[in-house]
């Protein structure tokens, strides 16, 4: 974007998007973009703005935070802000730090559902048999009629829940603190020991936080009931792998993973062939409703963000 000299300098604003694919940006600035490889396309300390690269690993966009002595705002395109989260201490006073709420549900919640079916009703299994030829046919669980408590009731358990309305479950809540939601209350984390036991099916969606670091551990999968299905569409170290594996290895529980610790998910780790174990490469959010999206958000924060207005989103403020 060409400067206006007579016009002065106008706040830099960093771009994970080539701006030229986002309509309707505020003229207000000037765009630079730069999608978390390579040199930096300019100075970061011009930036105050800066949209996050999406999926560039877990270091690639806090890199030009040192030098962004000027930044206002930090946008994520994610949902989750973990990666960027613990290098705010390297930017000043003041600082937005926003999420990306409003972009990844749809494309989350549907996989999460595609993944408790696929689960519950032996798609791997029957995937495996037409590659052999072999006719597995018999009784397989279904979803109607089962249990299902969903950890982390933010938006994206919201619409995890959303989409299990029509199929005729129960669904029980938690999140970090005890709420009324419309479908119903929402239980603080304290009470998972007595909900645990009564689920079939338990869907992870929480942020990762140090308190729910490993919060999927011995005691968490321990209280699980025998047989139940445990879906994790959080992030990797919300579980305990090696607690995961004994209780996947032994067959008391089952599991559907998007999100693994580690990941990408190394070869020869024996999640890999765990028994009763489903895994995606963490594709919850990186569909084809994510663009336009995220588009929409990055358009609209610009445009609060031009005219002074509050932005959405906000998860942090530095001190």
């Amino acid at each position: 974007m060409t400067q206006d000299p007579a016009a002065g300098a106008r706040p830099q604003v960093w771009l994970s998007v080539p701006p030229e694919e986002i309509d309707g940006l505020p003229d207000a600035f000037e765009y630079v973009y730069w999608d978390g490889s390579g040199d930096f396309p300019a100075d970061p300390e011009a930036a105050a703005f800066y949209v996050v690269p999406y999926m560039k690993g877990p270091t690639a966009g806090a890199l030009p935070l040192p030098r962004m002595t000027g930044v206002r705002v930090i946008q994520t395109l994610s949902a989750g802000v973990d990666n960027i989260a613990p290098h705010l201490g390297q930017v000043g006073p003041g600082v937005r730090l926003c999420n990306a709420r409003g972009v990844h549900e749809a494309s989350t919640a549907e996989l999460a559902l595609a993944l408790i079916l696929a689960s519950l009703r032996g798609i791997p299994r029957f995937v495996r048999g037409q590659d052999t030829e072999k006719w597995y046919s018999g009784f397989y669980p279904a979803l109607a009629d089962r249990r299902v408590l969903i950890v982390g009731y933010g938006s994206i358990g919201a619409a995890v829940e959303d989409r299990l309305v029509p199929f005729e479950c129960e669904v029980a809540r938690v999140a970090r603190s005890a709420r009324d939601a419309p479908r119903g209350p929402v239980h603080a984390l304290a009470d998972l020991p007595r909900l645990l036991p009564a689920a079939d099916v338990v869907v992870l969606t929480t942020p990762l936080t140090e308190q729910t670091r490993g919060l999927a551990g011995p005691a968490f999968l321990a209280a699980m009931k025998d047989g139940a299905l445990l879906v994790n569409m959080a992030r990797g170290a919300v579980v305990d792998t090696r607690a995961l594996l004994v209780e996947a290895e032994s067959g008391r529980l089952t599991a559907a993973l998007d999100v693994t610790d580690p990941e990408p998910l190394p070869a020869g780790h024996p999640l890999w062939h765990a028994p009763g174990v489903l895994i995606s490469p963490h594709v919850g959010g990186s569909t084809s409703a994510f663009m336009p999206r995220a588009k929409r958000l990055i358009r609209s924060q610009l445009v609060r963000f031009a005219s002074g207005e509050e932005l959405a989103n906000v998860v942090q403020v530095t001190g």
